[in-house]
């Protein structure tokens, strides 16, 4: 396997620097051209912002590079038929020399063999709606039990079984921390009706508790919950018909497996004429702030 540093962050690595870890398949999947350039610039730049070298993640032809210079993400965010790599597939994905965008479990998996221990995303995958017929749970939910990194997001996508996917991680033994908040974040929206099993206030209260369950020798990582800032919350009462009206439309059409959730983020962006999409951004650029003063707290 071929583990490439690109020159930012072997440097950074190589000083003993703050490392935040980024997927890749919100550029690929998650957000149109040329939006997910100018988003992936701008998370890049908010992580440096806050004193923390940005590390984008994805298969290049077989390679597994770790922070990605800028002709690279321009054209990652222009490719075509990119495969969306998780736990599963990564390897194959690898051993044949294809590129893949990587999703929160495969972000994981390469941050750790990297040494990174912080990772930013927008919403981590859960359980869906209906898996008790479909069984269609997240492969990330899994990876928090197996793989010791601290992942800052807006909760689980609210287009999910939010209180299936939080007993899936009680199950699992994976900590779910919300940032200052008693409520769990619901992605665009900044709570919901679930209560947060743990809270922390502060990045070196985070950082503590990820010191601790290596110390501990526990296994596997953090879900950190950080709410959306409230300028660009969709309120739950007004984004739940639109994510109803979605999920009806992919039931109809037969829409399944990986494919479900970039159909239902489509259909919700188009629905709402684009403010889910300006609401993704902010929450992204949000937890990115967040894990780089995390990331700044393990170095110390």
């Amino acid at each position: 396997m071929n583990l490439t540093l690109s020159p930012e962050v072997a440097e950074a690595r190589a000083q003993g620097r703050a490392l935040v870890a980024l997927e890749s398949t919100i550029i690929t999947h998650g957000m149109p051209y040329p939006q997910n350039l100018e988003t992936a610039r701008k998370v890049e730049a908010q992580v440096r912002a806050k004193g923390a070298v940005p590390a984008t993640i994805a298969v290049l032809n077989g390679d597994v590079c770790v922070g990605l210079t800028d002709d690279q993400l321009s054209e990652l965010a222009q490719a075509k038929d990119v495969m969306k790599v998780s736990r599963a597939d990564i390897a194959v994905c690898v051993a044949q020399g294809a590129t893949g965008a990587t999703t929160v479990a495969a972000t994981m998996i390469c941050a750790h063999l990297a040494g990174i221990s912080v990772f930013a995303t927008g919403g981590i995958g859960g359980v869906h709606r209906g898996a008790e017929d479909s069984f269609d749970i997240s492969a990330d939910l899994r990876e928090f039990s197996l793989t010791p990194v601290t992942v800052v997001c807006a909760g689980a996508k609210a287009i999910l079984d939010l209180p299936k996917t939080l007993e899936v991680l009680e199950t699992l033994g994976a900590p779910v921390i919300g940032y200052g908040c008693d409520s769990l974040p619901a992605f665009w929206s900044r709570g919901s009706d679930l209560p947060v099993p743990l809270r922390a206030d502060s990045a070196a209260q985070i950082a503590a508790a990820h010191k601790t369950r290596a110390a501990m020798g526990l296994d596997g990582g953090q879900v950190v919950a950080n709410p959306i800032p409230v300028s660009a919350e969709i309120p739950a009462a007004e984004i739940n018909p639109i994510i109803e009206t979605a999920l009806a439309e992919a039931d109809a059409q037969g829409i399944a497996a990986k494919d479900v959730t970039p159909f239902l983020l489509q259909r919700i962006f188009e629905l709402t004429e684009g403010r889910s999409l300006a609401s993704n951004i902010e929450l992204v650029l949000n937890n990115a702030r967040l894990a780089a003063e995390i990331a700044q707290e393990l170095t110390k």
